[in-house]
């Protein structure tokens, strides 16, 4: 056997560090210290009332504004410091817009069903007090002046998060708020504090945020029903031309140091509060170009008081640091929210979106289902990174047209993004609506080019697929038709074409449409099943798409698609190959490739990650020192086969092998094959104290590990799996001294694929990655 490791490659695997080298100006965790900080701040400064200290005299604002910060940042309501706080708001009546506002806020977010008196209270206050008559009409201000856009603003705010809940809204506030907002707008996108006045980051966020809730509110549906009637992908009435103009705005005088247009530095976090509500609303990553939780975050972090863990601003109320911190928090707490699915824009203009609030119905609806709050994401597919799309676990691809662009380049470069994306773990979800004759041809000729191997093909996705139950059952009278693509270690792309012409069936975009809530609509009892059907396959593709796993949106700070490793100057690359065999031996293409590319991130060492799959009597087997393999079927090897892995592992080789997704025929086929390569030797537990599982090598304490187990499905409940803490459970043949085979009867390469399935047995991918990272130090060391 040619030599395994040069002094140099084991000298840099010894001092290799596993921090991560991808390093961004903030990470995950710097996010989750300074949330935590200024939490224990605010908890601190409460008086023994469960209130604290009030800003010029208007009783209960700051406690409200303080309050709804600790409720987002995910203090639980029954946490002893938001009880009191509820206690204290609970005796407090409507007085003013701000306070009133803040209230209804805390009073949903804390539990509606608890405060739903409360709530249709201040409701029914927040409404009379509305101007109805003069220039002003459609706004709230304070009781003693006008109207004006920031009171308007929370009134707003207040209102939108009442009726998500369930507490009805009279359309005519909706109407009369939305021309207001129509008519304030400056002619160039922006809003300042009144009609009229020059236009500030914070009123223009104001404006959008103001717009886009209005504008849902009043607009009429892109879906019809009438009688047992749906109509579908009907025109958009074109309002959101305002909102793109402030959009715009906003983009060209991005900052998040300063609070575009007002003088100084004044009102910066009651901006930054807006920018979130920008950003999430119109389901925006970037305004202008820029990051904006990203640049807001890291400005955020390195502002905040390191000893105190407060924030201070500057002027006005944010001079108080109960203020600037509770709007500071907001930033960082909402703004994290988790993205459940981006939805792609792509050409023809708005043949995306035929439906406008389609996703936005969906996650919501996903919200009431999985108890969080969560966020989605709209992303221009061909100005888009793999490491865009990356930050959401599924996107959704609908049209009517062609997906495919006209040139090949072009086609070339859209299906290795998707590939790309597909690869490290995402998941594609598409949809042919309106027809859609044209979008099938397209979309089908683009899998052939994303999935040029002929493993990859669509196929219809059978009755037994937990797709049709992982979340909800589905309705058997509105079941559809749907293909997939198994790719890696699930299916990876899901696929509902539309009905042929004659009586089509709505479809899935359709439904989520029409599932507005809050609206008081009623639907026949066919419509009303067809809905309930459409938003049972939705939430059943994203459950078992992310596992309901989902991170939050600092944990992305630290993805980067196509990060090359650190380089500490070394010719040599680890090489790893991996083994063909008829069991399924590419079955998680992207495993072995995942795994080195996080030894060359996290240890230090220049890896060759291209693919090398060889056949066990390939010649080049001897210039490996470490092979790997998987499977999920039933496979043996040729009597030559089994003489070349023996000669391998006793001259020194080694081989690392998983069963994926804990197969019983793959598990049993491992074993008997390695009796047959060693009748001498069998396979045997490898003791989790063995210093191949230690920090012996350099490597992590997995003494202990995190496995997930699926679960049975209980009657008509969702399909669930359950993570257990367990010992490490591994095997093992010994030549002389040390390890010469490392089989793991349970699942490593799914994980290490990103491919996590409730209906998947093994490790997680954490400790899937670091027993992968264990055994190739233990392998350079021996």
């Amino acid at each position: 056997m040619k030599c395994r490791i040069t002094v140099a490659l084991l000298a840099g695997v010894l001092v290799g560090s596993f921090g991560s080298t991808l390093r961004a100006e903030i990470s995950a965790e710097q996010v989750r210290q300074a949330i935590d900080r200024g939490v224990a701040y605010l908890k601190q400064q409460q008086r023994p009332d469960g209130s604290w200290p009030e800003f010029l005299g208007h009783p209960g604002g700051v406690t409200a504004l303080c309050t709804l910060a600790l409720l987002e940042c995910g203090v639980e309501p029954d946490d002893e410091h938001v009880d009191r706080a509820l206690g204290y708001l609970r005796k407090l009546k409507p007085d003013k817009t701000y306070m009133t506002s803040l209230q209804t806020m805390v009073f949903c977010k804390a539990g509606a069903a608890n405060y739903n008196l409360l709530i249709s209270r201040n409701v029914k206050w927040l409404q009379s007090k509305q101007i109805t008559t003069g220039l002003r009409t459609g706004a709230w201000g304070y009781p003693e002046a006008n109207g004006d856009n920031s009171n308007s603003q929370f009134a707003l705010l207040a209102l939108n998060e009442a009726e998500r809940v369930g507490v009805a809204v009279s359309g005519q506030t909706w109407r009369l708020a939305k021309a207001y907002w129509e008519d304030c707008q400056n002619a160039d996108g922006s809003w300042g504090y009144y009609k009229g006045v020059a236009g500030t980051g914070s009123m223009t966020s104001a404006g959008i945020a103001s717009l886009v809730i209005t504008g849902g509110k009043v607009r009429a549906s892109n879906a019809k029903a009438s009688g047992d009637r749906i109509q579908c992908c009907g025109q958009s009435e074109g309002e959101n031309e305002r909102v793109e103009r402030a959009l715009r705005w906003l983009g060209r005088n991005f900052s998040v140091s300063r609070n575009p247009g007002s003088p100084g530095s004044t009102w910066l976090l009651y901006y930054l509060y807006g920018v979130e509500r920008v950003g999430r609303l119109t389901a925006q990553r970037f305004l202008g170009g820029h990051d904006w939780y990203r640049a807001g975050a890291d400005w955020l972090i390195h502002s905040q008081d390191n000893l105190s863990g407060y924030w201070k601003g500057t002027g006005h109320a944010e001079d108080n640091p109960l203020v600037a911190t509770s709007l500071s928090l907001l930033f960082l707490s909402k703004g994290r929210r988790p993205p459940l699915l981006a939805k792609l824009k792509h050409t023809p203009a708005d043949d995306w979106n035929r439906h406008q609030n389609d996703v936005d119905n969906l996650t919501r609806f996903v919200e009431s289902r999985w108890k969080r709050d969560l966020t989605w994401q709209v992303v221009d597919v061909q100005a888009a990174k793999i490491e865009d799309l990356l930050r959401a676990p599924v996107v959704y691809l609908c049209g009517n047209q062609s997906p495919l662009p006209p040139a090949p380049d072009q086609q070339k470069r859209l299906a290795e993004k998707l590939r790309g994306y597909i690869d490290r773990g995402g998941f594609l979800f598409v949809e042919a609506y309106c027809g859609g004759g044209a979008f099938d041809q397209g979309f089908r000729e683009l899998m052939r080019q994303v999935f040029p191997e002929p493993e990859y093909r669509l196929h219809l996705l059978e009755p037994g697929h937990p797709i049709w139950r992982v979340e909800m059952p589905v309705d058997p009278d509105h079941l559809r038709p749907l293909w997939g693509i198994e790719f890696g270690c699930r299916t990876s792309v899901v696929y509902a074409p539309a009905d042929p012409p004659g009586n089509p069936r709505p479809s899935l975009s359709c439904l989520w449409e029409l599932s507005r809530s809050g609206r008081g609509q009623e639907f026949s009892e066919d419509v009303q099943a067809q809905i309930d059907a459409g938003l049972a396959l939705g939430i059943n593709v994203l459950a078992y798409a992310t596992n309901r796993d989902l991170k939050g949106g600092e944990e992305y700070f630290d993805l980067t698609a196509d990060q090359p490793p650190r380089d500490p100057l070394m010719r040599g690359r680890l090489s790893i190959a991996k083994l063909r065999h008829p069991g399924g031996c590419n079955a998680a293409p992207r495993a072995l490739v995942n795994l080195l590319e996080t030894a060359g991130q996290q240890l230090g060492i220049r890896v060759d990650t291209s693919e090398n799959l060889i056949h066990v009597t390939d010649a080049t087997l001897f210039d490996h020192h470490l092979v790997f393999m998987h499977g999920r079927n039933r496979f043996s090897f040729s009597p030559q086969e089994r003489l070349r892995l023996k000669t391998f592992v006793e001259r020194g080789g080694m081989l690392l092998a998983d069963s994926i997704c804990a197969s019983k025929a793959f598990t049993e086929s491992f074993r008997r094959e390695i009796s047959e390569i060693f009748p001498d030797r069998k396979l045997e537990p490898i003791a989790g104290s063995d210093p191949m599982w230690t920090p012996t090598y350099g490597g992590f304490d997995l003494q202990t590990v995190t496995r997930r187990d699926p679960q049975a499905q209980d009657g008509a409940g969702p399909l669930k799996a359950t993570l257990r803490k367990v010992p490490l459970e591994m095997e093992g043949i010994r030549i002389d001294d040390r390890w010469g085979v490392v089989f793991s009867p349970f699942d490593i390469s799914c994980a290490l694929e990103k491919h996590d399935s409730l209906e998947c047995r093994g490790y997680v991918r954490q400790d899937a990655a670091r027993i992968g990272l264990n055994v190739i130090l233990y392998s350079l060391q021996q």
